[in-house]
C-alpha cells in the first residue's frame, strides 16, 4: 500500500511541471519566434506565426498570434498587412475582457497609423490604450504599458508640432518607467531620452538636446534604430555648430546603422544630414549622391503612405483570420466605411486639382508678366540685375553688330523653321541639362549660334541666358504647383533638378523671375492648398 501511495505522489509531483510546461508552450513558441527566429529568418518566422494561429485554442492565444504576425510584418516593412493583423486582433479583444492586451494592441495600432500619416486615428487608439492600461491589475504591467502609450502620444505631438505637449508626455512616460523593473527598461528609457533630444533640437536648445542624446546613448546597445537616431541627432547639433569634424564622426556611425536598417524614417533623416554636411563642406558631388538617397527614402515613405490610403478599401475586402470572428453586419459596416472614405478622397482630390489649376493659371500669368517686364529691362541696360545672373555653363554672347548682320543673312524661311524648332525645344526639358550652352543648343537644332541668338533675341524678348533661366524656373514652378512632393525637397535638390549646380544661383534666379524666394514660394503654395495638404515627415533642420 505504501509503495502504491509513493507512486501516486510521484506522479502528482511530476505532473505539475509537465502540465505547466504544456500550458506555457504556446507563449514560449510566440516568444521564441519573436526574439530568435525573426532575426535569423523573417519569412520563416511569419510562417510560424501563421501556424501558431491555426493551432490556437483560446481567443487569447489567437490575439497573441495575430499580434506577433503584425509585429513581424511591420518589421518586414509591409505596413498594410501589419495593420490588417492588428485590426483583426483588436476585433477579437472587443469580445474579451482583457485590459492588458487591449492596451498593447491599441498601442501597436497607434504607432502603425502614425507611421502612415493617419494621426487622428492614431490618437484615437492612444486614448483607448491609456484607458485600458489603467484597468490592468498588475502594477508593473500597468505602468509599463501606460509609459509606452505616453511615449507614443509624445511622438504624435511631435509630428503636429506641439513640442511643449510632447515634453509633458515624455516626462510622464519616464515617471511610469521609474516604477517598474523590466528587462526592456533600458531600451524604453533610451527611446524617451532620444525623443527628448529631438524635441529640444527642434526648439534650438542644443545643450539640453545633447544631454538627452548622451543619456540615451549610454543605455542602448550597438546597432539599434534608436542609436542611429541618437548619432544622427548629435551629428545634426554639430552641423548647426559648424563643427564639421565631429559631425562627420557621428554621421558616419548613423549611416552605418541606417544602411542596414529597415527604417525609412532613419534613412531619410540620416541622408538629409549627410547631404547638409557635404553642402557645408562645399563637396557638391557627394552632396548630390546623398540628395538622391534622401529623395529615394522620401519617395518610398510617400509611396507606402499613398498605397495604404489609396488602397485602404482592400483591407475591408480581404478575408483574413480575425474576420472569421466578425459578424456579417460588421463586415458590411466596414465596407461602407471604406467606400465612403475612398469617395471622400476622390472628392477632395478633384477639388484640389481644380484649385491647383486655378492657382497655376494665376501664377503663370504673374510669371509671364514679370518675365516680360524683366526682358524689357534687359533691352534697356546690358548691366541690369537679372542680366548679370547667368547660367554658369553659358559662355557665348553675340554683339549687336552680329545681330544686325544676321538679320540680313537669314532668310525668312530659316527664321520660321528655327522658331518652330525652339517651340519644340520649350515643350521638352532639355534646357535643364547642366551642359546647356548656346553652341550646344545650336548643335541640337542643326543651326549656328548667330542665327539661334538672333531668333531668341527677336522672338523671345531675351538674350540666351535669360531665355534658358526663364524656362528652367517656369519648369520648377510647374512642378511645385502640380506635385506636392517637390515642396518637400531641399532647395539644393530643386536647383539640381532644373540644371543649376549652385543653390545660391538658383535662389537668385528664382527670386528674379517670380519675386519670391524658393522657400517663400513653397510656403505660399502650401497655404493656398492647405485643405489638401499631404503628410510631412520633418528631419532635423
Amino acid at each position: 500500500m505504501s509503495n502504491n501511495l509513493l507512486r501516486i505522489l510521484f506522479l502528482l509531483i511530476t505532473a505539475i511541471p509537465i502540465f505547466a510546461q504544456k500550458k506555457n508552450s504556446f507563449d514560449q513558441a510566440c516568444e521564441r519566434t519573436s526574439s530568435i527566429t525573426a532575426y535569423k529568418d523573417l519569412s520563416k518566422a511569419i510562417k510560424t506565426a501563421d501556424s501558431l494561429y491555426m493551432s490556437a485554442q483560446k481567443p487569447e492565444e489567437k490575439v497573441k498570434s495575430l499580434f506577433l504576425s503584425s509585429e513581424l510584418y511591420h518589421h518586414a516593412g509591409e505596413i498594410k498587412k501589419a495593420i490588417c493583423y492588428s485590426e483583426n486582433a483588436h476585433s477579437l479583444i472587443n469580445q474579451m475582457d482583457d485590459a492588458e492586451w487591449m492596451a498593447r494592441v491599441s498601442r501597436l495600432l497607434s504607432r502603425q497609423y502614425r507611421q502612415v500619416g493617419l494621426y487622428e486615428r492614431a490618437k484615437k487608439y492612444i486614448f483607448k490604450g491609456l484607458e485600458a492600461s489603467r484597468q490592468i491589475s498588475d502594477f508593473q504591467k500597468s505602468n509599463e504599458v501606460e509609459g509606452l502609450l505616453n511615449q507614443e502620444m509624445a511622438f504624435y505631438e511631435m509630428e503636429i508640432g506641439n513640442y511643449a505637449n510632447a515634453i509633458e508626455h515624455i516626462e510622464r512616460s519616464l515617471k511610469n518607467f521609474e516604477k517598474i523593473n523590466s528587462p526592456n527598461e533600458d531600451q524604453t528609457l533610451a527611446a524617451s531620452y532620444q525623443l527628448l533630444g529631438d524635441v529640444y533640437f527642434k526648439l534650438n536648445d542644443y545643450d539640453v538636446s545633447e544631454s538627452y542624446y548622451k543619456k540615451a546613448q549610454e543605455l542602448i546597445k550597438e546597432g539599434s534604430c534608436t542609436l542611429g537616431l541618437v548619432y544622427n541627432g548629435l551629428g545634426g547639433i554639430r552641423l548647426k555648430q559648424k563643427n564639421w569634424k565631429d559631425a562627420q564622426l557621428y554621421l558616419k556611425k548613423a549611416e552605418k546603422i541606417a544602411d542596414t536598417s529597415r527604417s525609412l524614417k532613419l534613412k531619410k533623416a540620416v541622408y538629409s544630414n549627410i547631404n547638409d554636411y557635404y553642402e557645408g563642406m562645399g563637396d557638391n558631388y557627394r552632396a548630390s549622391l546623398y540628395a538622391v538617397k534622401y529623395v529615394r527614402a522620401y519617395d518610398s515613405i510617400a509611396a507606402r503612405n499613398q498605397e495604404f490610403v489609396g488602397k485602404s478599401s482592400v483591407l475591408a475586402g480581404k478575408t483574413s483570420k480575425g474576420n472569421r470572428q466578425i459578424s456579417t453586419a460588421k463586415n458590411a459596416a466596414i465596407v461602407i466605411l471604406f467606400v465612403s472614405l475612398v469617395g471622400l478622397i476622390i472628392f477632395f482630390r478633384t477639388k484640389q486639382k481644380k484649385q491647383r489649376s486655378k492657382l497655376r493659371n494665376i501664377i503663370r500669368t504673374q510669371v509671364n508678366m514679370i518675365s516680360s517686364h524683366r526682358s524689357q529691362l534687359v533691352k534697356q541696360s546690358e548691366h541690369s540685375e537679372f542680366s548679370n545672373i547667368s547660367v554658369e555653363e553659358i559662355a557665348e554672347k553675340d554683339s549687336e553688330a552680329d545681330r544686325k548682320r544676321n538679320d540680313s543673312l537669314m532668310t525668312s524661311e530659316t527664321e520660321t523653321k528655327l522658331l518652330e524648332l525652339l517651340e519644340g525645344f520649350e515643350k521638352g526639358n532639355l534646357y535643364n541639362n547642366k551642359g546647356m550652352s548656346l553652341s550646344f543648343l545650336a548643335g541640337e537644332l542643326n543651326t549656328n549660334t548667330k542665327y539661334l541668338s538672333y531668333v531668341i533675341n527677336q522672338h523671345k524678348s531675351a538674350d540666351f541666358k535669360t531665355y534658358i533661366n526663364r524656362l528652367r524656373i517656369n519648369y520648377i514652378v510647374d512642378k511645385l504647383i502640380n506635385d506636392e512632393k517637390y515642396r518637400q525637397y531641399k532647395i539644393s535638390i530643386l536647383a539640381d533638378e532644373c540644371g543649376f549646380s549652385s543653390h545660391s544661383k538658383f535662389a537668385a534666379v528664382f527670386k528674379a523671375v517670380t519675386d519670391f524666394s524658393p522657400s517663400s514660394y513653397i510656403k505660399y503654395l502650401d497655404t493656398e492648398n492647405q485643405t489638401g495638404k499631404g503628410v510631412h515627415f520633418h528631419e532635423n533642420d
